[in-house]
């Protein structure tokens, strides 16, 4: 009994240093990690994260048949010229001639198979081919624009067909009579619609959110922070489908609004070119068009773009990522490098040879550097002799060079 008690103690102190052992092996680790880091060529950003809203100069076009209903022309993010019809209201009996002419069309169509047709039978038959091809082509497509398109074309050579053969007939005939009629529906079916043009090219889209012309490059000068919060808009969210108008949008330029309260943000000024990233991961590049001072800690910047227009006609209130300032070459951790009398260096470690090599650091940010290797003439500039010049090493690529380096253990 007595000899079990004497070997639960020795157990638990076994254990206890053990894990006293694994303790400080994790703290020096901690404290001088021995890891190395392999050299590569890459970028190091100057970046913050930021909630942006977008202004672009878009004109609201809505006609005065809006209770109508709508149909569109052009597509969501389609291009139009100026004066381009993009969509149209219905017409007030729309529904109810659009029947009376499908029901007219069967009876032209069973009219038009009893009909003798030898005198113009050449041109019938050349549009009854043009027919079955576009048929063909509305079997093969999935193309919604183009089912459209395809659509609207056969019912043209449809009418065409049924003019030429109601236009042959003899005056007072059933198909004559029948055309007749059809072509006053469609007279009073297209009077009725009212059709929207584009007041000038852009994009045309049908996200109207009541914001265009209030947040508008003319009016940068109203934003604040205060302004901005109080539209109460939810981030990501994608701007709802209006049925009753649309717009059109510069395709050339838009711009982001941000609240930033980063030093770069209180040093920034107007013309400076940064970059932004989206949440489709794509860089484009910015200009600063205008910066006010919301308070001691922040400012309000809006950023000017010309790509990616597109990708943004969704949405009004996005995350994006402001990048201050990028730089590429050759990328490595800040705790490799070493500072001595006003000069930086890496210790790389060759096969456990360890060589400490001058370094020169471009550009830094909290995690990394992009450094590179000095020229000669730099070399003299900083005062080096011809003997330490001829004995200073070069850093390459796939280099492996050592973190938190202990110089004690360099070699001389």
């Amino acid at each position: 009994m007595k000899n079990k008690k004497i070997n639960k103690i020795i157990i638990g102190i076994i254990a206890i240093l053990i894990v006293c052992y694994l303790g400080y092996t994790i703290y020096l680790l901690i404290k001088e990690p021995t890891d190395v880091f392999t050299i590569e060529e890459g970028k190091v950003y100057l970046e913050e994260t930021d909630i942006g809203y977008i202004i672009r100069d878009e004109t609201v076009v809505k006609g005065e048949n809006y209770k109508n209903g709508m149909e569109q022309i052009k597509t969501e993010g389609e291009k139009a010229a100026k004066g381009e019809s993009i969509f149209r209201y219905y017409s007030k009996n729309e529904e109810s001639l659009i029947k009376q002419i499908a029901d007219l069309d069967e009876k032209i169509q069973e009219a038009m198979a009893t009909t003798q047709t030898s005198p113009y039978q050449s041109d019938v038959k050349l549009l009854e081919n043009q027919i079955d091809q576009k048929v063909e082509l509305l079997n093969k497509t999935t193309d919604v624009a183009k089912l459209t398109e395809y659509k609207k074309e056969i019912n043209e050579l449809v009418t065409k067909k049924a003019n030429i053969i109601g236009e042959k007939s003899p005056s007072g005939s059933y198909l004559k009579q029948l055309q007749d009629q059809r072509t006053s529906l469609e007279n009073e079916l297209n009077s009725g619609a009212e059709y929207i043009t584009a007041p000038e090219s852009g994009i045309v889209s049908y996200k109207v959110d009541g914001l265009e012309e209030t947040l508008t490059k003319e009016n940068f000068s109203t934003l604040t922070k205060e302004y901005l919060e109080k539209l109460n808009l939810k981030t990501g969210k994608i701007i709802a489908t209006s049925d009753e108008c649309g717009k059109i949008i510069n395709n050339f330029e838009c711009y982001i609004a941000t609240i930033s309260s980063s030093q770069e943000a209180k040093n920034a000024k107007i013309g400076d070119n940064v970059k932004i990233r989206l949440s489709n991961n794509t860089e484009i590049d910015a200009e600063i068009a205008y910066i006010s001072q919301e308070n001691e800690e922040e400012n309000l910047i809006v950023l000017q773009i010309d790509k990616q227009i597109e990708e943004l006609t969704n949405y009004r209130k996005i995350s994006f990522d402001l990048i201050w300032w990028s730089y590429s070459g050759l990328k490595v951790p800040n705790q490799a490098i070493i500072e001595q009398n006003g000069l930086h260096y890496v210790v790389r470690n060759r096969a456990g040879y360890l060589t400490k090599i001058l370094v020169n650091v471009e550009k830094q940010n909290e995690k990394y550097s992009i450094v590179s290797n000095y020229t000669t003439e730099e070399l003299k500039e900083l005062g080096l002799t011809d003997s330490q010049i001829a004995n200073n090493k070069t850093l390459y690529v796939y280099d492996e060079i050592m973190l938190n380096p202990d110089l004690s253990k360099v070699d001389s």
